[in-house]
């Protein structure tokens, strides 16, 4: 067990609160046990102890993070190995490499307070930095079997604004537009709004266009926000 593992461990044990504990597990429908610690803390108390021991080469951070993930018996150490990856004094580290093992915890993680920070953080930042290769990889992932890929896919350029590459937002958008799943639908929608908030007009395009196959959620979602400043009167 590394140091940082055992440290992040002994912190979250000394705040856990094990009614808040019973609560989040029964939000979150989870499986996993959980310590009740509440996001400010989770962060402060994971950044000190990162900060505590750190980590000297890319190799090793991403070891520790699979180690924190793989051998994860409480929900608040996924998270901690989510916080390591982005942690700002390793930020450089996150490239290719960290591809696999941001894909594991994608695929085994499988549900929306796991995946979506590694979608619209890490998975933004590869896209950015490895345009080339990332397109290819995200461009299969958004017919994948997996809908926590498809959801990464449509999710990667979420926090791009202006920068964000229309046609690929809108093409990673496609393979799942019949589909039922709900964390499918939801995603849809909100990559359009955000998208709406820079380029309203592209997306109120886009909606007409596919009005009969989007989901009625997506729909909502994705012009929740041109309604509310009345830049529409109704859902197409």
């Amino acid at each position: 067990m590394s140091q940082l593992r055992t440290a992040l461990i002994a912190g979250f044990c000394a705040n856990a609160n094990p009614e808040k504990a019973l609560q989040q597990q029964a939000y979150l429908k989870s499986s996993m046990l959980h310590y009740g610690l509440t996001a400010p803390v989770l962060r402060k108390l994971t950044k000190e102890k990162i900060r505590e021991h750190p980590i000297t080469d890319s190799a090793t951070w991403r070891a520790t993070a699979l180690e924190l993930w793989r051998k994860a018996d409480h929900r608040e150490e996924r998270y901690a190995a989510i916080e390591l990856i982005g942690f700002s004094g390793y930020r450089s580290w996150l490239d290719l490499a960290a591809l696999p093992l941001l894909e594991e915890m994608i695929v085994t993680g499988a549900w929306w307070d796991i995946v979506d920070p590694i979608a619209t953080s890490f998975f933004g930042i590869l896209l950015t930095n490895h345009p080339t290769r990332m397109r290819g990889t995200l461009r299969k992932w958004s017919h994948d079997d997996d809908p926590w890929r498809r959801r990464t896919a449509i999710l990667a350029q979420l926090k791009f604004k202006g920068a964000t590459d229309e046609k690929l937002l809108f093409e990673f958008i496609l393979p799942s537009i019949d589909e039922r799943y709900f964390f499918l639908r939801k995603a849809i929608g909100w990559a359009l709004r955000e998208y709406a908030k820079t380029a309203p007009d592209p997306v109120i395009e886009f909606v007409a266009k596919h009005s009969e196959r989007l989901s009625p959620l997506s729909k909502r979602e994705a012009l929740r926000i041109l309604i509310k400043k009345g830049r529409l009167d109704a859902i197409p």
